[in-house]
């Protein structure tokens, strides 16, 4: 059961909106839908079926029927709640609130630091960003609102670390930024804190939570007396690293946690509190020295991690109420499946899927094949939960950038955008829609026909049902939470953009391979970025970050990154970005490493040209009697879809050659022995956005268009690795006669044959 939050802003998001209660599901057991829509609709659960580019082969397991409207809010913005305020009644004697603040923006809605305020008939205290940017404070005497109580002080600079301090006496109040005063004016009046909860990063409206902050905090800290000038001085100049030893002090929260919703209070007074929509720890704090090495230990040097971060349109999980439920058959075919809504929209009728994937019954054999869903990949990409609902099939913009948003107040971000006030992104829920996630879902180069997701992903499953292969279908998600299933595998299979993995499956992937089992990869940027889940596999964490010293002048061919220095996960305090940083490269472990990507026009995919005729899997069982240099994986007659586009792979030994230099203390490693490369991924015609990289993942010339290889790795440690090397190698499966036959060699090698 999700755990119900403080009353707080409702935010409608006009449309049909839904998710699952669960990615994946045994058949035979119960999954719930929630759905917020405000029309009606009809709604069935299908498996979808053989053609991946139309609903018309897709197979109706249950209808359930007519809805009529039900709209479910959000509740975006992260803050802390803090149950056990001041004492309402009992009138203060001084006060002093004091933090250390990074805001996100100094624009737009007002915003809360420190409060103690339920407007418009409970306000005590609050420090606040008004919305020209100004430092405000707020006494009041616990009841009504009064404007005459609120005074501003300087303006705050956003996307700087800066102390703050508010305080008052008795007589006077003043404002404080980084020890200087920036207003004063006489407060006689009594202040009395009033029965509103405590809260950092909000303040209290009609509906609970609002004025939710878009910023760092760091030491927050309340004192039932004013701190004098120097005093002020002194906490600017400890930069948040020392707790305030003051009998005076009522609350403060360092901020040190690092993980985890809670937020201990140092004071004395049990005054903890609780995250609201999660936030980020382990960023940047006041103290932090870009110049300090942390040896891979984020809490090396005390003080350079510190703090949470707060948005204003955090969102991991929407609450709703389950609308629907379904118990499937426990004889239901593994598979992809969707809840599928039908309703009006502009006239036409528009479908909404909600995608989820049904197993194997727990105690069922396994079959011989196992293919894996890059689930954590689909979540990473996973922009505008809420789109705007349209007829036609959307096409997902490069980088995933996201499609028009169905309220502008709405989440938006994934691991490839920002939050509203720009904030990097570092996790993603999964109890929340992702409309990407839909089997109609396009991914540019518009006119393409390219897709990822589910849409890419369903062409393999389609072909070794029509090929009569008996195989399991099991999300990366459900491998994260036991490692051990995959040792009932011989073969398994990685498919499509498969770019996300945690170390529990990279470990276990590469356990089934040092145990003699085969891997069938056909997936490019394959095993590149490190994710992790925390306990309730609620929410998925991911970081990109910048580098020391990164040239701002190649932002651009970069994905959004947060700053360096905020590597390092909050769910389990280990490094994040690169799987290979980690000491888990996938040349290591399947041959190939991640070496660039090239998405602006169609025309930029290209096609493998063979390099090894003779090898067995061009010839055993099935010759497919190439020579040297043909040309396989595109459509008949060279049209599309073909295979080496959007990202692709290539062995070590080719990205040294494309490696002129290393960065100081970086190692090259040596390229592993028995690995056979048997096609070449080329594109001859370079395209407008056209990335390669070398070893170091920096910017570096290609080699006369040498995007992708193909490879047989018989690895000295263990296993058989197949790797088709490019995004697109899942594109042409059903689509080339060649590929298709090559396929089939490489799955008999593995000991699969078709029923």
């Amino acid at each position: 059961m999700t755990r119900p939050i403080p009353p707080h802003r409702p935010l409608v998001v006009p449309g049909v909106h839904g998710y699952a209660s669960a990615k994946s599901v045994h058949a035979g057991q119960r999954i719930d839908f929630h759905v917020s829509s405000d029309r009606p609709y009809d709604i069935s659960v299908c498996r979808l079926g053989q053609d991946a580019d139309s609903r018309r082969d897709d197979v109706e397991i249950s209808d359930l029927g007519a809805s009529a409207a039900c709209v479910q809010p959000i509740h975006p913005g992260s803050y802390v709640h803090v149950e056990r305020g001041l004492p309402a009644t009992l009138p203060l004697s001084g006060l002093t609130l004091e933090c250390w603040v990074m805001p996100w923006r100094c624009t737009g809605e007002r915003q809360a630091l420190i409060t103690q305020y339920d407007a418009p008939a409970q306000c005590g205290f609050g420090l606040f960003i008004e919305v020209d940017g100004a430092l405000a404070l707020y006494l009041g005497d616990g009841g009504t609102q009064r404007s005459a109580c609120l005074h501003t002080g300087g303006p705050l600079t956003a996307r700087r670390w800066q102390h703050v301090a508010a305080t008052w006496d008795g007589q006077w109040a003043a404002l404080w930024i980084d020890g200087i005063c920036t207003g004063r004016w006489p407060s006689t009046g009594l202040v009395f804190p009033g029965p509103a909860p405590l809260r950092l990063g909000a303040a209290g409206e009609r509906h609970g939570a609002d004025a939710l902050a878009d910023v760092d905090l760091a030491m927050p800290a309340i004192y039932e007396r004013a701190l004098p000038a120097d005093e002020i001085a002194a906490r600017v100049a400890l930069r948040a690293q020392q707790l305030p030893f003051d009998p005076a002090v009522r609350a403060c929260w360092p901020l040190r946690e690092g993980r985890g919703d809670g937020v201990a209070d140092a004071s004395g007074h049990q005054r903890h509190g609780r995250i609201v929509n999660h936030g980020a720890w382990m960023i940047r704090g006041p103290a932090f020295d870009e110049e300090t090495e942390d040896g891979g230990d984020p809490f090396a040097a005390p003080g350079q991690r510190q703090g949470l971060r707060l948005a204003s349109d955090d969102l991991y999980d929407c609450r709703w109420d389950s609308n629907h439920s379904i118990t499937l058959p426990a004889d239901a075919r593994p598979g992809l499946h969707v809840a599928r809504l039908r309703f009006d929209w502009e006239g036409r009728e528009a479908i909404y899927d909600i995608t989820f994937l049904v197993k194997r019954p727990a105690d069922a054999k396994p079959a011989p094949l196992l293919v894996l869903c890059a689930m954590s990949s689909w979540l990473a990409y996973a922009a505008t939960p809420f789109a705007r609902n349209q007829v036609e099939d959307p096409v997902w913009p490069r980088r995933s950038t996201g499609l028009p948003n169905s309220h502008p107040q709405a989440p938006a971000f994934c691991s490839y955008t920002y939050h509203h006030a720009g904030q990097p992104s570092y996790f993603t829920g999964l109890r929340m829609p992702w409309p990407n996630a839909s089997p109609a879902a396009l991914y540019d180069p518009a006119g393409s026909g390219f897709s990822q997701w589910t849409r890419l992903e369903r062409r393999l499953h389609a072909w070794l049902e029509r090929e009569g292969y008996e195989f399991d279908l099991l999300a990366d998600l459900d491998v994260h939470a036991n490692p051990e299933l995959l040792a009932r595998y011989r073969t398994v299979v990685v498919n499509g953009h498969s770019e996300y993995w945690s170390t529990p499956v990279v470990d276990a992937f590469d356990a089934m391979l040092k145990r003699g089992g085969n891997a069938v990869v056909l997936s490019g940027n394959t095993m590149y970025l490190r994710v992790s889940f925390d306990e309730a596999m609620g929410v998925m964490e991911q970081r990109k970050n910048e580098d020391r010293g990164a040239d701002p002048a190649n932002a651009e061919l970069r994905p959004p990154a947060g700053p360096f220095g905020e590597a390092f996960h909050s769910q389990d305090w280990a490094r994040g970005g690169q799987l290979r940083a980690v000491g888990r490269s996938a040349a290591s472990i399947i041959g190939l490493e991640t070496a660039g990507w090239g998405f602006a026009d169609a025309e930029d995919f290209g096609v493998y040209h063979v390099a090894e005729p003779g090898h067995a899997l061009f010839n055993e069982p099935h010759r497919l009697g190439l020579e040297r240099g043909r040309t396989f994986g595109h459509a008949p007659g060279g049209g599309l879809p073909r295979a080496i586009g959007h990202e692709w792979d290539l062995s070590t030994a080719t990205l040294l050659r494309m490696t002129h230099d290393s960065p100081p203390g970086a190692a090259l490693p040596e390229p592993p022995a028995g690995l056979t490369v048997i096609a070449q991924g080329i594109r001859r015609v370079p395209g407008a956005m056209d990335t390669y990289l070398d070893w170091h993942s920096r910017v570096t010339d290609s080699l006369d268009g040498l995007s992708a290889e193909m490879i047989y790795w018989e690895r000295p440690q263990g296993g058989h690795v197949f790797h088709a090397g490019a995004v697109g190698a899942a594109w042409v499966v059903g689509s080339d006669p060649v590929f298709d036959g090559l396929l089939r060699n490489v799955l008999h090698r593995f000991g699969c044959e078709p029923l």
